[in-house]
């Protein structure tokens, strides 16, 4: 199914707005939710095996500065920073497995960063055997690392795999070598094609490659090589993500030239291309940055509405519980959210002192949960079914949201929404703007605006 982009319309609503990983978003969390609150929830979450686990374990470290990035990096080639840090995660690891109740299951987990394969093949082994001794996993379970090609060694994904990991998600952003100089990335398509290999080689389930439009000295021709390059291996997934350049929030992005980043039209069309690209050659536009194969469990999920999103983005694990470890990793359960300090000494002050390294979080209201609800229905699902969110959330949903939908008419004005008298139905056309749908329903917009990427 081909999706043509109208560009016109990605000029009108190319405004800033959440991605929705949660609701409310991150700029929402706040020091007066702290480590009594995530203490007192966890300790009541734990009562039951009912719910499963999704662990995210968060890597700081890398190598070298990547001068586009918008994560929690520490930047070093001192290799004993990461021993220090293995040590204080298992710390954390031997507070938290007292808190946890055993019979419960992990069905997902992942390693981000920074860059998980910043630890040597023998670090990973050591923190994956930790992590099996602490939890249950169950057989199916999702285990994704985030790999940094650049020091990749086949040793690093067959460690992996021993530890249980199979899924891997590969750093690409471009192959053009003046892009890539420009932004202090250089991985070549040689690099990126053997560490493929491996892992199918190795036995992993699927791979997700990742790539960034918008960089300086990029062309839409340009890029239009590195996706045929990227098409030729085939993988299960691609995220492609809009660089956001906001130096005012990430200081070393002054490293990038401004007058060297793609002007909005070229930019434009860069992602027009991408999009028909992408799927008119076997790809299914899952929103947002997200493609994947006809037949990969995402696009399945989404095709049987059981497609979930959360903080590592879109998931097919519904009902689980997501538990952060490391440094600035972020929690969320039903009634919470809750984020780790994003200092490592801080980090390491909370853990020397026997306590969970919370700094700041959100507790829901019970209107928070009926509108996260309708947010990530619609981020998944594409379309709400009234009388389905009526029974599911106790409310009758027409009456509860009836001013937000009334304030849709130009959504459905411009095609990008169908509204029935029982459903609302995303066009393919509207996917590229879902994150402007779902801003209807947002009760705090306005507030925090300058801290989110444009929508498209």
């Amino acid at each position: 199914m081909t999706i043509e982009v109208d560009l016109n319309l990605v000029e009108k609503y190319n405004k800033p707005g959440p991605r929705y990983t949660s609701y409310p978003t991150a700029p929402h969390f706040s020091e007066n939710v702290g480590l009594p609150d995530w203490e007192r929830t966890i300790q009541s979450n734990n009562l039951t095996n009912d719910r499963d686990l999704s662990l995210y374990f968060h890597i700081p470290y890398c190598d070298t500065l990547c001068y586009f990035c918008g994560c929690t990096t520490v930047i070093t080639r001192n290799k004993d920073k990461i021993e220090d840090y293995l040590t204080y995660l298992f710390k954390e690891l031997d507070l938290f497995k007292s808190r946890i109740n055993p019979d419960r299951k992990v069905v997902q987990q992942a390693f981000g960063g920074g860059t998980p394969t910043y630890m040597s093949p023998e670090q990973i082994r050591r923190l994956g055997n930790k992590i099996l001794e602490t939890f249950r996993f169950d057989d199916n379970a999702e285990v994704a690392c985030e790999m940094d090609p650049r020091g990749l060694t086949r040793d690093h994904v067959q460690a992996l795999y021993d530890v249980g990991f199979n899924r891997a998600s590969i750093g690409v952003q471009d192959f053009d070598p003046a892009v890539q100089k420009a932004v202090n990335r250089i991985n070549s398509r040689e690099m990126i094609t053997e560490i493929v290999d491996w892992t199918r080689d190795i036995g992993y389930q699927s791979l997700n490659l990742d790539l960034i439009y918008g960089l300086p000295l990029q062309t839409r021709a340009s890029f239009e090589k590195t996706l045929q390059s990227i098409l030729e291996m085939k993988p299960d997934r691609l995220a492609v993500f809009n660089y956001a350049h906001v130096p005012w929030m990430k200081p070393h992005q002054k490293l990038i030239r401004e007058e060297d980043l793609p002007g909005p039209e070229e930019k434009l069309q860069m992602l027009k291309m991408i999009i028909e690209t992408l799927t008119s050659s076997g790809y299914v536009y899952i929103g947002m940055d997200h493609f994947a194969l006809e037949n990969d469990e995402l696009t399945v999920a989404q095709r049987e509405k059981t497609l979930q999103r959360n903080f590592q983005g879109y998931s097919t694990k519904a009902g689980a519980d997501i538990y952060g470890f490391g440094m600035s990793s972020i929690s969320q359960l039903e009634d919470i959210y809750a984020q780790s300090t994003k200092n490592v000494a801080a980090y390491y002050k909370h853990l020397d002192q026997g306590e969970l390294p919370i700094e700041k979080g959100y507790l829901l209201t019970e209107d928070d949960k009926l509108r996260r609800s309708v947010i990530m229905r619609l981020m998944c699902d594409l379309a709400l079914n009234y009388a389905q969110l009526s029974q599911n959330l106790g409310v009758d949903f027409k009456q509860h949201f009836d001013r937000e939908l009334n304030n849709l008419d130009e959504f459905v004005a411009d095609e990008l929404l169908v509204l029935a008298d029982d459903r609302l139905t995303v066009t393919n056309k509207g996917r590229l703007f879902i994150r402007n749908i779902a801003m209807t329903f947002d009760a705090y917009l306005g507030q925090g605006e300058g801290r989110f990427s444009k929508t498209v």
